[in-house]
């Protein structure tokens, strides 16, 4: 019996070793040198209980059970630390690679689309750019997977992109069931509807018995199925595999109604052969929070990518812009100094540099220069704010101080 214990705790040193060689967390390393510990004070007793009089050996039988017991629990200490711990982290990955893997749309004026240069260009596009400024000090270090949404989640479990930013609602099925984590929302959506003007159509109301062109596998799906339902309106579904496919169908009449996320159909619009021949119509019939998600499980990306976003708000609450933000290293505002990392938290509590967030702030910049820049005023798809203002605007984009 002593010579079976005696086996199992060199596997567990030996499991152990080969954990701490793989694994470059701290907390997992104390982890290694405390169950190490455990072990060694284990021998020790075996040793003893063999020198031991025979007299003894009842009480020695009850001992090593008890020291089986240690031994499981030991064990399975073991096996919890190291099933979440196997692999580098995200940040080390991204490291190591020396760029960020950004899962991006196939093509959404706006939000994620490759320019007449072949630049990507776009809100999530520039949000991808602010993380690899956080991460790796240079926005410029991103490589863009374009994804349909079939492909989204799995391409984000299996590791083939790092960050998923890819005009994605945040729902309670996602955030629980797929893997995959939501760190905040960079624009607040809601499902739309967009119709030929011919069609004599001017609310959502007027369209009943008409034939919708929707994508397969969406919430749009859903959404669009419990409008009608809750309001005793009949309509035709008339899907699609693509969001290509959906509005192709929609410029060659095969459905009377496109729907999908509103900011989406502003952008389909100017595709439109006569863009002044279409209208999207007023009504908001769903909540859209679209935001970046991470794999499940990695707390550390999680709070990089999380407060990457915030950041950005902050900065614009602030009245912190990529133009300003070299001159604020003078401010003797405390908000101001822990925005950009000279007091405060600054960057350790994140594994980052202490200037990450200056970083973000000087090669991206603020909400407000991007949002304006990409799908604002400034851009070609003159989306308002709306929800998208700060708190104090009017709008829902908040965040949480950095102290």
């Amino acid at each position: 019996m002593k010579q079976l214990i005696r086996y199992s705790l060199a596997i567990s040193t030996f499991a152990i070793t080969l954990s701490g060689c793989d694994n470059g967390n701290t907390q997992d390393k104390e982890l290694i040198k405390s169950l190490e510990a455990k072990i060694q004070t284990l021998e020790q007793q075996l040793a003893e209980s063999e020198s031991s009089p025979p007299t003894l050996s009842s009480n020695g039988s009850a001992d090593t059970q008890a020291l089986e017991e240690k031994i499981a629990s030991l064990e399975k200490q073991l096996a919890d630390s190291s099933g979440s711990g196997n692999g580098a982290s995200t940040l080390e990955s991204v490291k190591k690679l020396g760029y960020l893997k950004c899962g991006v749309s196939t093509g959404l004026t706006g939000f994620s689309a490759p320019n007449d240069k072949g630049e990507w260009e776009g809100l999530d596009v520039e949000f991808c750019q602010a993380v690899a400024a956080a991460a790796l000090g240079d926005k410029t270090k991103v490589k863009y997977i374009p994804l349909t949404t079939k492909e989204r989640f799995s391409a984000l479990q299996n590791g083939e992109v790092d960050l998923l930013v890819r005009n994605t609602t945040w729902t309670l099925h996602r955030d629980t069931a797929l893997g995959v984590t939501f760190a905040g929302v960079n624009y607040y959506d809601g499902q739309g509807f967009m119709v030929n003007k011919s069609l004599g159509v001017t609310n959502a109301m007027e369209l009943d018995g008409k034939s919708v062109c929707v994508q397969s596998g969406t919430t749009t799906e859903l959404n669009l199925a419990d409008y009608f339902k809750f309001r005793e309106m009949k309509y035709t579904p008339v899907i699609f595999d693509t969001e290509e496919e959906t509005i192709n169908g929609f410029k060659t009449a095969k459905c009377e109604v496109m729907t999908t996320d509103q900011s989406a159909l502003y952008a389909h619009r100017l595709g439109m052969d006569d863009p002044d021949s279409v209208v999207v119509l007023p009504e908001l019939i769903s909540k859209e929070p679209l935001g970046p998600a991470v794999r499940h499980g990695d707390q550390q990306w999680f709070d990089i990518v999380k407060w990457t976003l915030f950041t950005m708000l902050h900065a614009e609450d602030l009245g912190v812009s990529s133009v300003s933000v070299d001159d604020m290293k003078n401010s003797n505002d405390p908000d101001i100094r822990r925005l950009i990392g000279l007091d405060g938290p600054k960057g350790k509590g994140l594994g980052l540099a202490d200037d990450w967030s200056f970083q973000v702030i000087k090669q991206v910049g603020n909400y407000s220069e991007s949002f304006e820049r990409t799908i604002g005023m400034s851009s070609e798809l003159k989306v308002r704010r709306g929800y998208n203002a700060l708190w104090r605007d009017g709008g829902i984009q908040y965040a949480p101080p950095i102290r």
